[in-house]
């Protein structure tokens, strides 16, 4: 039991961290970096801040995705995936899936160096394009916190 309650300590911690931080990026950071007119210092300072962000939020992501697997397993809860009633569940987990393949596979393979090439081209187009995909996974992931506090206090 106590493992148990480690897992889900874990779990919070990195969610807080992990969607914290992207709350932060995406509603101050990148704000701010947009009304800076210099595109060359904007970029250099977003890929240095942002950078910095990115090792807590791989961090992060592997301790929310090690307790979450550790507390479904404990539970025996997989078949909740087979309940429309446990949507927060089906929902938290592609959140985390998402950023997983973004922080793992896609943003090193190719994203980090096409958006550098799009701000080098229009640095204005660039930033807002990376605030939209940031805007919509932070309104999915605040909805999946949602869906997950109100859904295991029996909403």
């Amino acid at each position: 039991m106590e493992d148990f309650i480690l897992a889900r300590a874990l779990h919070v911690i990195g969610v807080v961290l992990w969607i914290g931080g992207m709350a932060f990026v995406t509603t101050v950071l990148i704000p701010s970096l947009k009304e800076i007119r210099d595109s060359t210092n904007k970029l250099a300072l977003f890929e240095q801040l942002e950078g910095r962000f990115a090792v807590q939020a791989k961090v992060a992501t592997v301790v929310t995705g090690i307790s979450g697997f550790y507390m479904l397993e404990v539970m025996n809860a997989w078949d909740r995936y087979q309940h429309l009633e446990y949507w927060w569940m089906h929902l938290m987990t592609l959140i985390w899936l998402v950023f997983t393949l973004i922080l793992f596979v896609l943003e090193p393979l190719f994203l980090h160096r096409w958006f550098h090439e799009q701000a080098k081209k229009n640095s204005t187009e660039a930033f807002s394009q990376v605030h939209r995909l940031h805007q919509i996974l932070l309104a999915l992931s605040l909805l999946a916190v949602f869906g997950a506090v109100a859904g295991a206090h029996g909403f």
